[in-house]
């Protein structure tokens, strides 16, 4: 038969109790075991994170000009203005054309103008029939002058022969005092006559000079206004002047257009004159100097070039520098085309570096991802760098060579510190 144990009913109550004490016990730990536990670091395609290695070395510190021109420089232009008020009548030659000095590139017409050309010319012919006119007039008077000249220098010759024979005559005894007196008088008055005569037609030389002048005067008047209306009536014919490619006006001239005097009808540009205008941002433009080096890409070559001018005015957010070239230009090179730049503005030597964060400005403090050596991982770090360039930033606290860092935008991981990389 069975007997009772109540001690031993006892004895298993209580061990249930101490299993279920531990129990809670080890579940109150799991418990705050696992809230204490950090969440899982993410992890991150590794094809889609752009890394870099931090360099020491020299760095050329760059500005980007990405949105530039090539546009003529001020000796290559050649603006052809309308010397009349003419009339356009042909357009021979259109925008991208070659032309040479003596290229015909429109022809225009002025009535008026033709009009006063023979006008012109029929004063030049008056005026020069004038001038020889009273050149023959005056040379005969002067003529006239010179034969009475002439006679009055005759007798005064003949007279003062005469004078001298009678006063050696005299001295002799063959003739009397008289006669003598006569003659030397005579001699005397001729003398007299003759340095008059002399003298008025010296006069009248040099006031044949003084008419011939005056006529000639109104004879250069009207060459020269004759002159000015065949060059008038010659650039009618307009010529490109110099070497190059026509280029667009502004407005264009359409045949039957009126143009005024001065209005410009042609426009050259030498495609060997070009400059580059590079549009840098202000914030980037305060360090650029003139004559600093600078590089061109015309995305068909590459050429080199300085800094020639910076505009002193700001446009949307843009300052304008104008770099010459000092290399040839490559094929295909023509105003207007596209090109990029890059302007070095110093060089730092024996620093650390890296590429430049697709986030970050410089001389700040950058927080970025630092690769693990077993590249499996990626830890947050704070960066402290100095110049940027181009493609480049100036390392100055947190990172040393041969480190590497994640520059692509990290900024969907701001809430982590630690990355897993796949």
């Amino acid at each position: 038969m069975d007997i009772a144990r109540p001690d031993l009913r006892k004895k298993k109550i209580r061990q249930y109790a101490i299993w279920a004490g531990v129990a809670a016990v080890l579940l109150t730990v799991a418990v705050v075991a696992v809230s204490r536990l950090k969440p899982a670091a993410p992890s991150v395609d590794r094809s889609t994170i752009w890394p870099d290695t931090v360099k020491r070395g020299d760095l050329t510190i760059q500005v980007r000009g990405s949105t530039g021109s090539l546009v003529p420089r001020e000796d290559s232009i050649e603006l052809i203005p309308a010397q009349t008020d003419a009339t356009v009548v042909r357009i021979i030659a259109l925008p991208g054309a070659k032309v040479t000095p003596d290229t015909v590139v429109m022809d225009l017409t002025d009535p008026q103008l033709q009009q006063l050309l023979l006008s012109a010319q029929s004063a030049l012919k008056g005026a020069e029939a004038d001038y020889k006119s009273l050149q023959a007039t005056l040379n005969s008077t002067l003529m006239d002058k010179k034969i009475a000249a002439a006679q009055v220098n005759a007798s005064y010759t003949q007279d003062q022969l005469q004078a001298q024979t009678d006063e050696a005559l005299y001295k002799l005894g063959v003739v009397s005092g008289i006669v003598s007196s006569a003659s030397k008088n005579t001699a005397e008055q001729l003398t007299a006559q003759r340095k008059l005569s002399i003298e008025q037609l010296d006069v009248n030389q040099k006031a044949i000079e003084v008419q011939l002048a005056s006529s000639l005067t109104k004879v250069d008047q009207a060459k020269a206004q004759l002159d000015l209306y065949e060059k008038q009536s010659a650039a009618l014919h307009v010529r490109a002047g110099i070497s190059g490619v026509l280029a667009q006006l502004p407005i264009p001239l359409q045949v039957g257009q009126h143009v005024t005097a001065g209005t410009s009808v042609a426009k050259v540009i030498q495609l060997d004159k070009l400059k580059a205008a590079l549009q840098i941002a202000e914030t980037q433009a305060r360090d650029i100097q003139i004559g600093q080096p600078a590089s061109i890409d015309t995305h068909n070559g590459t050429i080199p070039g300085h800094v020639s001018r910076i505009d002193p005015s700001v446009l949307n957010g843009t300052v304008t520098v104008d770099v010459a070239l000092d290399g040839p230009l490559p094929t295909g090179a023509r105003p207007d085309l596209s090109v990029d730049g890059t302007i070095d503005l110093a060089r730092l030597h024996d620093v650390t570096y890296v590429g430049r964060p697709a986030l970050g400005n410089e001389n700040s403090t950058l927080s970025l991802f630092k690769v693990d050596p077993d590249g499996k991982g990626a830890v947050r770090v704070p960066v402290k760098v100095g110049r940027a360039s181009v493609n480049e930033i100036q390392i100055l606290e947190g990172l040393k060579e041969g480190d590497t860092v994640i520059l692509s935008d990290m900024s969907r991981e701001d809430a982590v510190d630690r990355i897993r990389l796949e």
